[in-house]
């Protein structure tokens, strides 16, 4: 069983997946750590994909659906995982489809998060990280704190690069361009559900397990 997330930058995929992570067992495959884990290990398309990406070159698709291939036969995600980041092109969705026929990974569903694009930027703005143990926070969560929540460091908040204003627009046009494309490609090919992300996290998470209790049925 899988779930597959898409959603712009702030649309709740993380927060999400951690809620759905930790009650039913899935594991969250982030692309980023997957890849950071084959140059780690040092496997051969680890080193191959460092090899690429210090050249300052993007990874072509069959570097990426080989690292994803490498994760996916790891025997603990017969139970069941969380694929987020990933596929990102129309191309890499269809390599991706071909690999879940190859391990009869049959039974998932596509989820993606909807935010209307103002909310989104004014959402991310207004996020804050903490320089000592880097966890991120809404406004909300540290407004009149002096110390960080997680680690207890004291006027430790700043926003990062990637939360300015100008950045953010940037990031989703990309994700508009690119990204988009990749819905209407599972549009009739599989279960696909769009879920408004402004909705308290707590009625979203109620919604995403509605879903997996209805896969679970199916295994």
């Amino acid at each position: 069983m899988y779930l597959i997330l898409f959603g712009a930058p702030g649309a709740g995929k993380g927060t999400q997946a951690k809620i759905i992570s930790d009650k039913y067992g899935f594991e969250h495959i982030s692309t980023g750590d997957i890849l950071r884990e084959s140059v780690r290990k040092g496997t051969p398309l680890g080193k191959k994909a460092h090899e690429i990406m210090s050249s300052g070159q993007l990874l072509p698709d069959d570097i990426m659906i080989g690292i994803i291939r490498e994760k996916l036969s790891e025997p603990q995600l017969r139970d069941g995982f969380i694929l987020d980041g990933f596929p990102r092109t129309v191309s890499q969705a269809e390599a991706l489809d071909k690999l879940f026929g190859e391990l009869n990974f049959g039974v998932g569903a596509v989820l993606v998060f909807q935010v209307d694009e103002e909310a989104l930027v004014e959402r991310l703005a207004r996020r804050r990280a903490c320089k000592n143990c880097n966890n991120i926070f809404s406004n909300n969560e540290i407004a009149n704190l002096t110390e960080c929540p997680k680690c207890g460091a004291q006027y430790s908040f700043f926003q990062r690069p990637d939360d300015d204003e100008s950045v953010i627009r940037k990031r989703l046009k990309i994700f508009n361009d690119t990204t988009l494309p990749v819905v209407k490609y599972y549009d009739g090919l599989t279960d696909l559900h769009y879920i408004n992300g402004l909705q308290p996290i707590n009625v979203v998470s109620k919604l995403i397990s509605d879903i997996v209790d209805e896969l679970k049925e199916r295994v």
